[in-house]
């Protein structure tokens, strides 16, 4: 029988705010197995990024029960669920997370360094997830050599340089203009179909989820919905072998990103370490809902 990718059951966040216990999800129950391309949909305090925490290990529920990779976080110290985080989990954010200073190939390999991989075996599995990537050609760039979209692809082959079960993407295509946030999203598709990596995206935007073949509907810190689609074609003749750059729709600026993109900044070592941004949402109180109820 096949382990699922992750299983959440029965599971509860809870923080405490000013002597206050704000429940950020309230019994969220889930099993993503390998291989699915699923969003996760919500408004801004629905418990979306809490929840992406939790299925990438980056916290612990308060209650309940949390699968990742056949193993109960629960039952895991900090070092050994760090250690089945870099095993088990790729993180794709908005903000890229590039070390600045760094090159392309050196981005991608610094999750290797937490393996033990040595030097030059890890710089070659770079190399070779970069060509996967379409850049091949941009191996010794640094971040703000690189545009917008090429930034979202080195981290999206960081992401998947340790050849993760779970690839979780946090609004992938959100600082991308909109054909390149197209090609981004192919890419993702095509890595999902080729590699059996199980695809797990947060977005705000219906048109982005509604490429996915699973789309979880989160809202007051409940699944509201969970529903199973059939993905639409993007186009006419399918999904590249590789990402070709985008159309110049998104020209370069001083900094190397584009109109509206961040450059790569210091927070690089994020995208290795499994560290996310801030979650952005506390939820209202509401009613409890089990998955596949209407919203």
């Amino acid at each position: 029988m096949t382990v699922p990718a992750v299983e959440a059951v029965d599971v509860w966040r809870t923080y405490e705010l000013d002597g206050v216990s704000v429940s950020a999800l309230r019994g969220v129950s889930l099993t993503i197995d390998q291989g699915e391309y699923v969003a996760v949909i919500g408004p801004s305090g629905s418990g979306k990024s809490t929840l992406m925490h939790l299925l990438g290990g980056l916290d612990r529920p308060s209650g309940g029960r949390l699968v990742i990779g056949g193993r109960d976080v629960t039952t895991l110290t900090a070092p050994e669920l760090a250690t089945l985080r870099n095993e088990t989990i790729g993180f794709v954010f908005q903000a890229f997370h590039l070390l600045a200073r760094t090159s392309a190939v050196d981005n991608v390999a610094l999750p290797l360094v937490y393996r033990g991989v040595g030097a030059r075996q890890r710089r070659e599995q770079a190399a070779a997830m970069l060509g996967r990537v379409g850049l091949g050609h941009r191996l010794h760039h640094r971040p703000n050599q690189l545009s917008g979209g090429e930034q979202q692809r080195v981290a999206i082959a960081r992401a998947l340089v340790t050849e993760p079960a779970v690839l979780l993407a946090d609004e992938p295509t959100g600082n991308l203009d909109s054909a390149t946030g197209e090609a981004v999203l192919e890419l993702l598709e095509r890595l999902n179909a080729e590699s059996g990596v199980a695809l797990v995206m947060v977005t705000h935007d219906q048109e982005v989820a509604a490429r996915a073949h699973r789309r979880i509907a989160v809202r007051d810190g409940l699944i509201r919905s969970d529903s199973l689609h059939d993905r639409p074609p993007s186009d006419g003749s399918g999904v590249p072998a590789t990402l070709d750059p985008a159309p110049s729709a998104e020209p370069r600026s001083a900094s190397g990103s584009g109109p509206g993109h961040p450059p790569g900044g210091p927070g690089g070592a994020a995208g290795a370490t499994g560290r996310l941004p801030r979650a952005e949402e506390r939820p209202r109180p509401s009613g409890r809902l089990h998955r596949g109820d209407a919203g």
